[in-house]
């Protein structure tokens, strides 16, 4: 297949599993070889260390540690969205993953631009006062709505933005600004801390994009190539601790599963979620150079 511009979103429209049973007979049979992430096991520790010698404390910690087994057996153990699925109505799971103070994306706001073939590009973390007008027209652009399903006159874009931006971090969304103007939508997510890690064998740090491409004039002249390219390389040189970008576009959305592959992407597998048949496409820290 020639190489095309992702023409909508590059592919990647966001999933919604929150809220939805993905149970073990949604998880592919790859699901097995998930585990906790090295950060919650920490934090469980911390907190099972903390209620030592307290009258209550053995109880507490003896029902956290049932609740992590009950995860890692689910296989979940990647966000608290994936948590409360698994827990009975009203459980109350604690909100952080991490250390207090680190930042699961090491702080996308703090990347900088980077140059490439279409001029000098930057990730900006989104703005909701300044920036949700644009991101609605954007969202409702039929080509797009088909794939990201935020359209309509209600508030589901401004919602989609304010769980992020009022969350943990592990999603961070942005506008992408090439030669000084906004042109494109992104997410950085955590893959690995995502309902997405259900559904494939997520290593720690994995990290998630999606993308679309905001206005009709930049569509189609192979941007979303040369800025899928440019992002994963900026995921990579920000985060050490990521071995491989992670990404799920709709399978139906050739133009975007293209642009992946043109970018350095390889695709790993087809993947089943609850809202769609994806494709999962991975670019590697150790093939980044051959591909």
């Amino acid at each position: 297949m020639p190489p095309t511009d992702a023409s909508t979103d590059a592919g990647t429209a966001p999933h919604t599993t929150a809220g939805r049973d993905t149970g073990p007979g949604a998880d592919t049979e790859d699901t097995l070889d998930l585990r906790l992430p090295d950060e919650l096991l920490a934090f469980f520790a911390e907190k099972a260390e903390e209620a030592t010698g307290a009258a209550a404390g053995g109880a507490k910690a003896e029902a956290v540690g049932g609740a992590a087994e009950r995860a890692e057996r689910n296989g979940g153990g990647r966000s608290t969205v994936g948590m409360a699925q698994a827990s009975a109505p009203g459980t109350a799971w604690p909100a952080p993953v991490a250390p207090a103070g680190d930042d699961l994306l090491d702080r996308v706001g703090d990347w900088g631009p980077t140059a490439t073939a279409a001029g000098v590009f930057h990730l900006v973390p989104v703005d909701l006062d300044r920036d949700l007008p644009l991101i609605s027209r954007w969202m409702n652009d039929p080509a797009v709505a088909a794939f990201w399903e935020l359209s309509g006159p209600g508030t589901a874009t401004e919602d989609h933005l304010r769980a992020q931006l009022g969350g943990d971090g592990r999603s961070v969304p942005c506008l992408g600004v090439l030669d000084g103007t906004p042109m494109s939508y992104w997410e950085i997510y955590r893959a690995d801390l995502d309902p997405l890690a259900r559904h494939y064998p997520a290593r720690l740090h994995d990290t998630g994009i999606h993308l679309l491409i905001g206005g009709v004039a930049n569509r189609g002249r192979g941007l979303g190539t040369t800025l899928l390219r440019a992002v994963s390389d900026l995921v990579l040189d920000r985060r050490p601790s990521c071995a491989r970008v992670i990404a799920e576009p709709d399978l139906r959305n050739i133009p975007s599963v293209s642009a992946f592959l043109s970018a350095g992407f390889r695709f790993s597998a087809e993947v089943e979620l609850p809202d769609k048949k994806a494709a999962l496409m991975v670019r590697d820290r150790a093939l980044r150079d051959l591909l």
